[in-house]
C-alpha cells in the first residue's frame, strides 16, 4: 500500500488533520495536500438527558472519543503521527463546561446548546421591567446616533439556545463553581476550549473569536466579552479565557497523548469553519449547512451588520489582521426530522427519500410542521402533521417533511435578501441534507439561484483542516485553497416559483396553527 511505505519513511509526506465535532457525530479526516481525504473516523456523539429539557454531554467520554478518531483516522491513512503538519478543531457552539482551575476538575458535564434548563429564567427576564428600560434606552439612543451597535439591544430578548442565561442558571444552582469563582478559581470553556486545555496537560486556556461570538456573552463590535451582560446577569469576568486568532499556533498536543507533540493550528466554531471550507472568502458568498439543523451564513467582510429579528452577527473568523463578519439566519430540525421519520420506519434509506418524494405529484395538501427542538421564536411551537387524509401514504409523509426543509430555506433566505444589504454571490451547500436531491432542487427553485453542492459535503472538518494548514505552511494562501475545491453538481431552477405557492401558503397557515402549542 503506497501509504503504508510512504509512512515508513520517517515523515516524507505531511498531512493535516480535521477533527469536527459536532452535535451528533465526532469526525476526524486527515487531509493531503490536494485536500484529499487519506483516512477518517467517526464516533457517534452520546447525549445525556439526566432531565426533561435538559441535555448534557460528559466530558470524559467527549475528551476519549477525540482522542480516538484523530488516532484511528491517521492509522486508516497508513501514516505516523510524525507525519501530522497540524491539527484543525471545529466544534458545536455555545455548548460550555466549567471547571475548577488549579485542579481542572469539572464542576458539571457540557450543558448543550439544545439544553432548555434556563427557560424559567429566560421568560422571566424577557418579561421583566429592566430589559423593558433597556429597549427604550437603546432605541433612543439608536434613533438619535443612527449606529448600529444600538440597534441589536433595542429589541434583545434572552432565548435558552444562548450560553448567558445558561451560565447564570451555573452560577445560582452550583455552589462549588460559585465559590471558586469568587477565589478566581473557575475556568469557563465551551468545547474547543476544553479540549485546548486537554491536549496540552492545562498550559494552554483559550478560545478563538469565531467559537467566543457564538457564545452571546461575547461583544462583536468591541471584540470583548460583554461586561454589562456579565453584571446584569451576575457573571463573573474573571471565568472567561483569553480570544486568540482562528488560524493560529496554540501549542502543541501534549507527547503522551498522540506519541509525538502534534501542532494544535486552528480551532473554529462548526458553521465558520465549514463557510471557510467552502471557500466563502468574499464579501456575499452563501453558505447553507443542512445538517441536524440548518444554518444559511453570507460573508459581510469587514462590515458587521447588527442583529436583526431573525439574523444575528457573528465574527466568522481572525487571521492576523483580516478579520471577516458573517451573518447567519438558523433554522432547527432539519436532519433531525429525517431521522425521526427514519426511526418510525417511513423509510429504511436515507437515499430513498428523494425518489419517494419524486413518486408523487405533491404532498396531497400534507404539511410537516418542524418543532423537535425548542425555536428560538416561539419555545411552545409544536411538530405536527397536517392536513392527512384516508388516501396519505408514506410517500405523502415524507415529501412533507422535505418540502418543510426547502420552504424553510426559502424564508431564511427571503429574509437575508431583506436585511443584508450585499449583492448575495455563489450559493453553498454542505452538510448531510445537501445529499437529498429534492430539497436542493426545491431549493434551487424558490429562491431561483444556482446551489453548488461538493463531493465531500463535511466541511467543517475541511475548514479546520483548511485553517491549520495555512498556519502551519502546508498551504500558501487562499487562493491556492480555491483551486482544491471540487464542486460534484450544480442545482439550477428549473420551475417557476408560482408553481410551489399554493403548498407553501398552506404550509405558512399550518405552521400558524402549531404556534403557542
Amino acid at each position: 500500500m503506497p501509504c503504508g511505505q510512504q509512512a515508513s519513511g520517517a515523515g516524507a509526506a505531511r498531512y493535516v488533520v480535521g477533527v469536527d465535532v459536532g452535535s451528533t457525530v465526532v469526525k476526524c479526516h486527515v487531509y493531503d495536500r490536494a485536500a484529499a481525504v487519506r483516512g477518517s473516523s467517526s464516533r457517534k456523539v452520546e447525549s445525556l438527558y439526566p432531565r426533561p429539557g435538559w441535555v448534557e454531554l460528559d466530558p470524559e467520554v467527549l475528551w476519549s472519543q477525540f482522542v480516538d478518531v484523530i488516532k484511528e483516522a491517521v492509522q486508516a491513512a497508513g501514516l505516523h503521527m510524525r507525519q501530522v503538519a497540524g491539527l484543525g478543531i471545529s466544534t458545536q457552539r455555545a455548548t460550555f463546561i466549567t471547571w475548577h482551575k488549579r485542579t481542572g476538575k469539572p464542576f458539571h458535564n457540557f450543558i448543550s446548546w439544545q439544553d432548555v434548563r434556563s427557560a424559567e429564567l429566560v421568560n422571566s427576564w424577557n418579561k421583566s421591567l429592566l430589559l423593558k428600560v433597556i429597549h427604550v434606552i437603546f432605541t433612543v439612543l439608536h434613533f438619535f446616533t443612527g449606529n448600529d451597535r444600538y440597534l441589536a439591544p433595542s429589541f434583545f430578548t434572552f432565548s435558552t439556545q444562548q450560553t448567558s442565561m445558561k451560565l447564570s442558571w451555573v452560577f445560582k444552582n452550583i455552589h462549588e463553581a460559585e465559590e471558586a469563582a469568587k477565589k478566581n478559581n473557575c475556568c469557563f470553556g465551551t468545547v474547543d476550549t476544553w479540549l485546548l486545555y486537554r491536549l496540552t496537560k492545562g498550559s494552554v486556556y483559550a478560545t478563538d473569536y469565531s467559537n467566543a461570538s457564538a457564545t452571546g456573552v461575547f461583544e462583536p463590535f468591541t471584540k470583548c466579552w460583554n461586561p454589562t451582560l456579565c453584571n446584569l446577569l451576575s457573571i463573573p469576568m474573571s471565568i472567561y479565557p483569553p480570544v486568540k486568532d482562528t488560524s493560529f499556533n496554540f501549542g502543541s498536543a501534549d507527547s503522551e497523548i498522540f506519541g509525538v507533540p502534534i501542532p494544535i493550528m486552528a480551532v473554529v466554531a462548526d458553521q465558520q469553519s465549514a463557510m471557510f471550507g467552502e471557500c466563502c472568502f468574499h464579501p456575499g458568498d452563501v453558505k447553507v449547512t443542512m445538517g441536524t439543523g440548518g444554518f444559511w451564513n453570507v460573508n459581510t467582510g469587514e462590515h458587521l451588520f447588527a442583529s436583526r429579528r431573525g439574523l444575528y452577527p457573528l465574527i466568522g473568523w481572525k487571521i492576523g489582521e483580516e478579520v471577516v463578519y458573517v451573518t447567519e439566519g438558523c433554522m432547527s430540525d432539519v436532519g433531525t426530522a429525517i431521522k425521526w421519520a427514519q426511526d418510525i420506519n417511513l423509510f429504511t434509506n436515507v437515499d430513498e427519500t428523494a425518489k419517494m418524494a419524486r413518486s408523487i405529484v405533491d404532498s396531497q395538501g400534507v404539511c410537516f410542521v418542524p418543532g423537535f427542538q425548542v425555536s428560538v421564536n416561539d419555545p411552545y411551537l409544536c411538530a405536527s402533521f397536517m392536513g392527512l387524509k384516508p388516501s396519505t401514504t408514506r410517500n405523502h409523509l415524507v415529501r412533507a417533511i422535505l418540502e418543510s426543509v426547502a420552504f424553510r430555506n426559502k424564508q431564511l433566505y427571503d429574509m437575508i435578501v431583506k436585511k443584508v444589504h450585499i449583492p448575495l454571490q455563489t450559493i453553498r451547500a454542505d452538510g448531510g441534507v445537501s445529499n437529498n436531491s429534492f430539497v436542493m432542487q426545491m431549493t434551487s427553485d424558490l429562491i431561483n439561484k444556482k446551489i453548488e453542492k461538493p463531493v465531500n459535503t463535511d466541511m467543517s472538518s475541511l475548514g479546520a483542516a483548511f485553517l491549520a494548514g495555512l498556519a502551519s505552511g502546508f498551504w500558501t494562501d487562499k487562493e491556492q485553497l480555491k483551486k482544491l475545491r471540487q464542486i460534484e453538481v450544480v442545482f439550477e431552477p428549473q420551475k417557476d416559483l408560482e408553481e410551489y405557492k399554493p403548498a407553501m401558503d398552506t404550509w405558512l397557515q399550518a405552521m400558524k396553527r402549531s404556534l403557542h402549542w
